[in-house]
């Protein structure tokens, strides 16, 4: 998988949505773009083609589990691999996200070598 899909950062603390950026930018991905919350993510996902979605899970209004049921009632992007960020790793939040539809799952925190290892499985090699 190339390294050049659009990648959309979802987390409604700017402060995490920078630290998942440059992870990313330390992995190699230069198409980076970034939504502080669930609806302003779906607008983007509406409007634009993004490879990958990193979310968080708790935000407000919209949280990252209603975003991943929103992208996978919708059938353009229904087939957008999802992975959710959260700092609780309670086997029925596991459960829930899994059971809506989600390709992957990171515990904060983590590094980019994580970050990289959970991309690959959802999207495959990257280089």
């Amino acid at each position: 998988m190339s390294l050049n899909i659009q990648v959309l950062v979802v987390d409604d603390y700017a402060t995490m949505r920078r630290i998942i950026r440059n992870l990313l930018t330390q992995i190699g991905f230069t198409k980076i773009d970034e939504a502080a919350d669930g609806a302003e993510a779906l607008a983007k996902l509406r409007a634009s083609s993004f490879g990958l979605v990193i979310s968080d899970w708790n935000m407000e209004p919209m949280t990252g589990l209603q975003l991943l049921k929103e992208v996978r009632a919708d059938v353009r992007l229904k087939g957008t691999p999802f992975i959710m960020v959260t700092a609780e790793s309670k086997t029925e939040n596991v459960v829930a996200a899994k059971e809506a539809g989600v390709n992957n799952y990171i515990v904060k925190p983590f590094n980019a070598d994580t970050l990289k290892k959970k991309i690959e499985s959802v999207i495959g090699a990257l280089g």
